[in-house]
């Protein structure tokens, strides 16, 4: 009776190794190539006007669309300026016309000038006319002609300050556009620094988006590695779950550095020894499952 309690221990020290072994052999039977963490192209939208903010229409965790517009700062100063200018436009425009109406006259009067000149000159052949009145009528058109360059010279300073202007009004529709914040892609807000009714400045992040629905994990491989890896390979990528086990997804080899580096510290593989790795990334979709920042590891397919 007395070697019971001797074979209670020795049976619960057994099952214990064994669960060990067990367990042992679920995390590692997935032994994995490299490690890293997963990424994904992060935009942090700023503001490009000063003004107060109307309205930022998202939350954390929104998702949105490329060139969705989802806010606006405040437009009453940009408004009032391209008002100013589309003014000015119209009186540039009214000199423009009266000065192409002046050209016009002067134009049929060169015309008529010019007939009586030809006609003088023949009279003058002729001795029907005198000198001076040749003289006179020719005198005219010279005159004429004067105040048709003094005309045409009005206008071309008028052209300029119109192209002036234009460029002025472009640079105001500028200013108006840069008041509506848009998306610059179509992804998931992953932060926002920016409220409705503050003041906002040139510069002032507004918020961060990044599309997530494909994701990189970035790992670091070393030189042996490196020849049975190439663009295009499937590979599995393995995350952690609840249970102490290894979940799997495929993913394929995105991105090979060209240029060796060393190990950076963070990064901890099976070949502690090695100082000079290979960056690699491995895109992958994202049912979900994958965060910004999380571990992951990879298993390369045999080549």
């Amino acid at each position: 009776m007395k070697s019971k309690p001797y074979f209670h221990q020795w049976f619960s020290g057994t099952l214990l190794i064994i669960l060990i072994f067990i367990s042992s052999c679920s995390r590692n039977h997935d032994n994995a190539d490299a490690y890293g963490n997963f990424e994904a192209d992060e935009v942090i939208v700023s503001a490009q006007s000063q003004g107060i903010l109307l309205n930022l229409d998202v939350l954390e965790g929104d998702t949105v669309k490329k060139d969705q517009v989802i806010g606006k700062v405040d437009t009453t100063t940009p408004y009032i300026r391209h008002n100013q200018l589309l003014a000015q436009q119209t009186v540039i425009n009214a000199r423009l016309n009266n000065l192409e109406a002046q050209l016009n006259v002067q134009e049929e009067q060169r015309i008529n000038l010019v007939r009586e000149v030809n006609r003088m000159e023949k009279l003058l052949e002729e001795k029907a006319a005198t000198p001076q009145q040749y003289d006179e009528i020719s005198g005219k058109l010279k005159v004429l002609d004067s105040q048709t360059e003094a005309i045409r010279s009005q206008r071309n300073i008028i052209l300029g300050e119109q192209a002036v202007l234009n460029a002025q009004l472009d640079e105001a529709r500028n200013l108006l556009d840069k008041c509506i914040i848009t998306s610059p892609l179509t992804g998931t807000i992953l932060e926002k620094y920016a409220e409705t009714g503050e003041l906002v400045t040139p510069g002032k992040a507004l918020f961060k988006v990044a599309n997530i629905s494909e994701m990189e994990l970035k790992v670091f491989v070393s030189g042996a590695q490196l020849p049975a890896i190439a663009l295009g390979d499937t590979v599995i990528i393995m995350i952690d779950s609840r249970d102490d086990t290894l979940q799997t997804m495929q993913g394929s080899v995105s991105w090979i550095s060209s240029q060796v580096e060393f190990t950076p510290k963070i990064i901890q593989t099976r070949e502690e020894r090695i100082n000079m790795v290979y960056a690699v990334k491995l895109r992958v979709k994202n049912d979900g499952r994958l965060k910004i920042g999380m571990p992951g590891e990879v298993k390369f397919s045999n080549r």
